[in-house]
């Protein structure tokens, strides 16, 4: 079933997405400040967020810890934004916790205090089901920038961690990659220690200065080498030394180098742990850990049949250079259709010419996102532009308006290619996931033979 505690979160969309910590914190007061008493690793940037998380998760797990995880967006169930011990938090645990946030936000309303947003009364909601749950240890994902996002209300954190700055919600953010970097600083506190892994040169030094300023250590792990031993579609392997600490022969389910790159500030964070002895650490469970690691959507196969299907909410630049550098690593030399729909985003010339490195061939689909879904004419004529732009051939197969549709198309004109690559917008990899895998929330009503 669907939480009715969900369908009230939504309503508090209308807030929009606010930046600044008074709201919450006054949420957090009145709920008794849940968030107060719990131990977090907090995870910010643009990019690389999400798997970086999960590989501290299920390392973590895999070495005896209970671990809390709070994440953002999900990509079929709302539940997946908060989780512990490896588990979704139920839709009766989303009652009562949900509810409990949700009267208290009714009161600052009634009270004539600004409205939380829709991403503070859920984050309230986590930390109640955390506080019963009583975790060792919250990976914490910031949502979006960092000074201001509402997780930045935690205390002190166990460590700062910093996936990478590119260009995203520059609207809120910043124009430039020093102030995006500057707005993520922000979650640094006095004496924390800090895992960097942003390479250029102007944010990387914007977040050392903060560093320096607040006291507190940093480890910038941005200069650190890796080996790929070998890689597939399903598995790499990535070999890697952190001050003196052999970490070779990791395997782990999620692939391309982006991924290895997030698995080096994983780890990181926990080798800092591990030698300030705040965890201990077993090698072959944190390594049987790692490998059970997978964050759904991103470059996930579906399918390895002719064609394979493979699912991948590239949705920026940054992500999109990341897809198409996979795509070659992985499928080299495969002839590649690309299923792609966006929402309103700046930067859909620049994704789409990612996407003509893969291939040229397309069928333009809309996200289930009402309000800010690009419509499929609009995303054909970016297609067309980015190959004016960039020399690149491409030809629309088809335009379909639903993403049930899109995948039916798929399966029909996909005989002809070895690969089949949904892409674009988080909406969009979310109900494709849903409709190939077969689960029921979407109207398949016959039985597709992706499933």
């Amino acid at each position: 079933m669907t939480s009715s505690a969900v369908d009230k979160f939504h309503e508090f969309d209308k807030f929009g997405s606010v930046l600044g910590l008074e709201r919450v914190g006054e949420l957090l007061s009145r709920l008794g400040n849940p968030h107060l008493t719990m131990k977090y690793i907090h995870v910010a940037g643009t990019n690389g967020k999400g798997s970086t998380c999960k590989y501290l998760e299920k390392g973590l797990a895999a070495c005896g810890y209970k671990v809390g995880l709070y994440t953002s967006p999900y990509i079929e169930k709302f539940n997946e934004r908060i989780q512990f011990d490896g588990e979704m938090i139920t839709d009766e645990e989303l009652e009562i916790y949900g509810n409990q946030a949700l009267a208290k936000a009714k009161e600052m309303v009634d009270d004539g205090l600004t409205s939380p947003t829709e991403f503070e009364v859920v984050m309230a909601t986590a930390f109640l089901y955390f506080r019963a749950k009583q975790p060792d240890i919250i990976v914490l994902e910031a949502g979006m920038g960092g000074i201001g996002d509402a997780t930045n209300i935690i205390p002190k954190p166990l460590v700062s961690v910093f996936t990478g700055v590119a260009y995203d919600h520059m609207h809120v953010l910043g124009n430039t990659l020093e102030e995006i970097a500057a707005d993520k600083a922000g979650i640094i506190k006095p004496g924390c220690p800090v895992v960097s892994n942003v390479s250029e040169h102007g944010p990387a030094a914007v977040i050392a200065r903060k560093a320096y300023s607040m006291g507190s250590r940093l480890y910038d792990v941005s200069k650190i080498r890796f080996t790929v031993d070998w890689e597939n579609a399903l598995n790499q392997q990535v070999s890697m030394e952190l001050w003196g600490t052999d970490y070779s022969e990791v395997v782990t389910s999620m692939v391309g180098r982006h991924q290895a790159e997030n698995l080096k500030t994983a780890l990181a964070v926990i080798e800092i742990l591990r030698k300030q002895g705040t965890i201990s650490i077993e090698r072959s469970a944190l390594y049987r850990g790692l490998k059970e690691a997978v964050q759904p959507g991103r470059f996930e196969v579906l399918s390895q049949n002719k064609p394979n299907i493979v699912i991948d909410g590239a949705h920026n630049d940054a992500g999109a250079e990341a897809l198409a550098k996979t795509m070659k690593e992985c499928y080299p030399g495969a002839k590649t259709l690309i299923v792609a729909g966006m929402v309103e985003r700046k930067e859909t010339v620049k994704v789409m010419k990612h996407f003509l490195e893969v291939s040229g061939d397309f069928i333009v689909t809309k996200p289930d996102y009402e309000d800010r879904a690009m419509a499929t004419s609009e995303l054909e004529t970016l297609i067309r532009q980015a190959s004016e732009e960039s020399g690149k051939p491409c030809r629309i197969l088809d335009t379909v308006e639903s993403v049930y549709e899109s995948v039916s198309r798929a399966e029909e004109l996909g005989r002809d290619y070895d690969v089949v690559l949904f892409a674009g917008s988080l909406y969009l990899i979310g109900a494709v996931r849903s409709v190939v895998t077969g689960r029921p929330d979407y109207d398949n009503d016959r039985t597709l033979k992706y499933s």
